[in-house]
């Protein structure tokens, strides 16, 4: 393989707005951000609930939490076959290889990723605010409003982690999505097959795109606890 003349052709692909590389991009990001908007107001919910509420067996579903983070996403994608598929409980669906399987999937990747970093940042803030406001009788909304808006950065950066994890994850979304070309084929799992197909200037294009994205949400999150640290 010649890198130069790849990384060209790559360049000319992206350059020349490539239909076909194009409706790969337009998958992968239309998954994910639905994805993670489906799930952020419930993970923020439940953040709040776990770090100012006390309740029996706390402990407990936090470390579930906390593990369900550390599952591969490759068997999340099993585990959504086996229920999705024509002889699973939830085949009469019929959403194994759509979008909304892959959807479905990168939620329960990103929601235990989301309610642990932000039950963290929720936890470190002040609670005497939040006990003075209820002493005060403020409704216990607009006290959690108050909360989230004031641990707006953590947050935000938790949902960019968060955002950043799925979409690139190529596991569960090869697994559930089948890698159908302009239907479910995303970014990672693209490059895992023109890879393995030896057509390598369509997965360096791809490279390119994930690697400014990485670049860009980096930027974002250095910005977002930039911002959060001058705050506190």
């Amino acid at each position: 393989m010649d890198l130069w003349q790849t990384s060209s052709d790559a360049l000319a692909l992206l350059i020349s707005f490539d239909r076909e590389l194009w409706e790969i991009v337009a998958v992968s990001f239309s998954v994910s951000l639905t994805a993670i908007s489906l799930v952020l107001l419930p993970a923020i919910l439940l953040s709040f609930v776990l770090a100012y509420c006390d309740f029996r067996g706390k402990w407990l579903f936090l470390s579930i939490i906390n593990t369900l983070q550390a599952i591969p996403t490759v068997v999340i994608g099993l585990l959504l076959y086996m229920l999705l598929s024509r002889a699973g409980p939830l085949g009469d669906w019929q959403m194994l290889f759509t979008q909304k399987a892959m959807i479905f999937g990168q939620m329960l990747i990103s929601f235990p990723l989301l309610v642990s970093m932000m039950h963290g940042a929720l936890q470190s803030s002040d609670r005497r605010a939040l006990e003075t406001s209820i002493t005060l009788g403020v409704s216990i909304p607009r006290v959690a409003a108050t909360m989230v808006w004031e641990m707006r950065f953590p947050l935000v950066a938790a949902a960019i982690a968060a955002f950043s994890r799925i979409v690139t994850e190529v596991g569960c979304s090869m697994m559930v999505g089948g890698n159908i070309m302009g239907v479910t084929r995303n970014i990672p799992t693209a490059i895992a097959m023109e890879s393995h197909k030896g057509a390598f200037a369509q997965g360096v294009a791809l490279g390119f795109v994930l690697l400014s994205l990485a670049l860009l949400l980096n930027f974002l999150l250095t910005s977002v606890r930039g911002r959060g640290y001058l705050r506190t």
